[in-house]
């Protein structure tokens, strides 16, 4: 397939929405002259995004009560799975996006109809408003530590802190993606080097304690294997389902396989690295949170400002690519405000989702349920919108179309929201493999819907199941 189809696509596109569309320009397609994100930097926003402290998390709780579930071999043959399935689903989601410039809550109308698309946006939007005023207030907590250190106990206060933290972050994201680069960048860089550093002491003083407790292990191939795979998934569930939002930064003339690998090696990078440090030092402490962790393994009288450093410039970064860009492009297309003003709209949000309610031992489980919830629905989101694509309309899509209020995707379309309750409602059988469980069955769901059900749907225009075409 030719590397400049996108830019060839994305020129026809313009030229059919040359008036008004309805919607702010942040929400039309993106132009090839604006697309200035290359191969480099586009790797650097998944590594920043990718090395945090809820990753390194992930990689410690292999460990439980000193023995390893997984050992090295297994560990990395599940990573593996899941980075290679989490590229796959990116670099087949991000295909429309990239060919059109079109973003993630436009894309949804193909699928469910201009109205319909308002709730499957919201099923992407209030989550990521909720985990950017929980990241937010963790780093809002890590640096009133620093701040705490540095004074010598003078001030303390973390409400301060997370205001002041929003602040920078609502600031930086008013710059869209020409902050991301540099932000993503930036952290990755250093944040990677710590984590080398740290690498570095746990080979030197803590390998015979982590060849016991986890390379040597006999581990398991069994449920908690796939479990891990699954859990792997979750952590993306969100940010493929807008993969769109991502891809119609990048410059146009690289290939589906070129955009895999810009997705595979980074995210294989630092996930790699950091579920790799984060079973390290639980192999080697026994304790599984890496904060407490990583003040037994580096023993220094600045190991607190060290790793609250890492956790502010790690929540900053995971909301810089995960949870600002995608509820405030669903606040513009609902509100039609500016981009800017969504933006702003998005913090204050965050600022009112109560996160220091979440963060407390006593809301872990009630958080829990929420993820449960959303996440059922992601799954089968993604599945609708690839069966859309590559099935149904056979990549053959009038992106200018989509932006028509009186058009073929006016209204919603049945299929598509039967569809995902179904494909939910399956999840909710088995959580544990809920979205795979989820994205098959809505897949399977909508192929047969959009055949047989709703005969006078308008939205089989354009599709296999177009009649007038037969």
């Amino acid at each position: 397939m030719s590397t400049n189809l996108a830019g060839q696509v994305l020129k026809e596109t313009e030229t059919q929405l040359q008036q008004d569309t309805g919607v702010d320009e942040s929400l039309k397609p993106k132009q090839e002259k604006d697309r200035t994100v290359g191969s480099v930097a586009y790797m650097f926003m998944w590594i920043g995004d990718g090395v945090n402290l809820g990753n390194m998390t992930l990689g410690a709780s292999l460990i439980a009560a000193g023995i390893a579930t997984l050992n090295l071999f297994q560990t990395f043959v599940a990573a593996i799975i899941a980075i290679g399935i989490i590229s796959a689903v990116f670099a087949l989601n991000d295909r429309f996006g990239y060919r059109t410039g079109v973003p993630y809550v436009v894309q949804l109308r193909m699928s469910f109809g201009i109205k319909g698309s308002i709730i499957s946006s919201f099923l992407r939007g209030i989550p990521a408003i909720v985990w950017y005023g929980f990241q937010s207030w963790v780093g809002g907590t890590a640096l009133n530590e620093i701040v705490k250190v540095l004074s010598g106990g003078a001030f303390d206060s973390v409400p301060i802190c997370f205001i002041v933290l929003q602040a920078i972050q609502i600031g930086l994201s008013l710059y869209g993606f020409h902050a991301i680069k540099w932000v993503e960048t930036l952290a990755s860089v250093v944040i990677m080097l710590a984590l080398v550093y740290v690498f570095g002491i746990l080979l030197n003083s803590h390998s015979a304690a982590i060849a016991d407790n986890w390379v040597n292990t006999q581990g398991t191939w069994g449920l908690p294997f796939f479990a891990f795979i699954m859990v792997f998934l979750g952590n993306y569930a969100a940010i493929f389902l807008s993969a769109g939002d991502y891809s119609r930064e990048l410059k146009t003339g690289m290939s589906d396989k070129k955009r895999g690998l810009l997705y595979f090696l980074p995210i294989f990078i630092a996930y790699g690295f950091v579920l790799t440090i984060g079973a390290m030092m639980a192999a080697a402490t026994g304790i599984s949170n890496p904060v407490k962790a990583f003040a037994v393994i580096v023993d220094n009288p600045y190991i607190t400002v060290a790793v609250s450093a890492f956790i502010v410039i790690g929540a900053v970064a995971v909301n810089m690519v995960a949870n600002i860009v995608p509820p405030a492009y669903v606040i513009s297309l609902v509100t039609k405000m500016k981009y800017k003003a969504s933006v702003v709209v998005t913090g204050l949000l965050a600022l009112c989702s109560f996160p220091w309610v979440l963060v407390q031992d006593s809301s872990a489980k009630g958080l829990n349920t929420f993820i449960l919830i959303y996440s059922a629905f992601l799954g089968p989101i993604v599945a609708i919108l690839l069966v859309e694509y590559y099935i149904l309309r056979k990549q053959q899509v009038d992106a200018a179309e989509l932006y028509r209020e009186d058009g073929a995707f006016k209204g919603y379309n049945p299929s598509a929201m039967l569809a995902m309750v179904i494909g939910a409602g399956a999840a909710f059988l088995l959580v544990d493999i809920g979205w795979i469980i989820g994205f098959v069955t809505a897949g399977i769901s909508y192929v047969l819907l959009s055949k047989f059900a709703f005969k006078g749907s308008s939205f089989k225009k354009g599709t296999i199941y177009d009649a007038s075409s037969n």
